[in-house]
């Protein structure tokens, strides 16, 4: 049976709100969010208040890291923040895994999500360079010591770091997401709604790796125009088929709306279609 969970949303100003939510809609974590200030890495550090909340309502935690997650910056100060932060939030989440154990489920990895930082483009006259692109060496370089500092980290804890999709990989990406995923220690999320938007332009890739698939972020879309972040039934996205596929890979579940409203009714949808 598929676990679904909600996403930190901002009309929530504290983690009891998300908390209450979360269990009063029958849901079984909340993602918490780095990109808000109450979530930053001091803040998940706090990991007593944590438990103490999850455990007053019965669920558990997930991360999403900070979007701006750039692991590859070539100014090293700037790298060497980023990659401090994601060692300080895996030791944090080790202590929250015994969350998972009593209120989720420990066939599934406790799941990191984090996005690709596309770097900066140069324009010239006729295109657009790509700088992880022009300096493809050096960028993987990067990834070779992130690969090699989040397994080391992590250690034995089960513990995963999910890449996901956001608005179309680009090829020098593919390349550094591949050799991620040849370490037992990273998976995909699939973010289906971002997936919509653009066209779909990353399922080929999604679907060749779908042995990796550990998280899902499921909302629905539309192409035309591009959107996304709707609650389930209000885009064109054939839930049913996404669902069955997070379902054959005993992958976690996000709701990822953006207002109490679509999630309340993206839960409906689900008891009245799904379950």
């Amino acid at each position: 049976m598929l676990q679904f969970g909600m996403p930190t949303l901002i009309e929530n100003r504290t983690l009891e709100d998300n908390a209450a939510l979360c269990a009063s809609l029958g849901l079984r974590f909340v993602e918490l969010n780095m990109n808000f200030p109450e979530y930053q890495v001091e803040c998940l550090e706090q990991t007593d208040f944590l438990l103490r909340t999850a455990e007053r309502y019965g669920i558990y935690y997930t991360v999403h890291l900070d979007e701006n997650l750039n692991i590859a910056d070539f100014n090293r100060l700037v790298t060497g923040a980023y990659l401090e932060t994601v060692r300080r939030s895996v030791s944090a989440a080790k202590k929250l895994l015994c969350l998972r154990a009593r209120y989720g489920d420990e066939s599934q990895p406790l799941t990191l999500n984090m996005h690709m930082n596309h770097g900066i483009y140069i324009t010239l006259p006729d295109r657009k360079v790509q700088m992880y692109e022009r300096d493809f060496e050096t960028y993987m370089k990067s990834f070779a010591a992130f690969r090699a500092l989040c397994e080391d980290w992590i250690g034995d804890s089960d513990i995963m770091i999910a890449v996901e999709n956001t608005d179309g990989f680009r090829d020098y990406e593919k390349k550094a997401v591949e050799y991620l995923l040849e370490s037992p220690k990273f998976g995909l999320t699939w973010d289906i709604g971002h997936s919509k938007a653009v066209r779909e332009k990353d399922v080929p890739f999604i679907l060749g790796h779908r042995e990796h698939l550990i998280h899902f972020h499921i909302h629905d879309g539309t192409e035309t125009p591009p959107r996304n972040h709707l609650a389930l039934s209000d885009g064109e996205i054939d839930l049913g088929e996404r669902l069955r596929l997070a379902e054959s890979r005993n992958a976690r579940c996000v709701l990822e709306t953006k207002t109490v409203d679509a999630l309340k009714r993206s839960v409906q949808w689900l008891r009245e279609q799904y379950y």
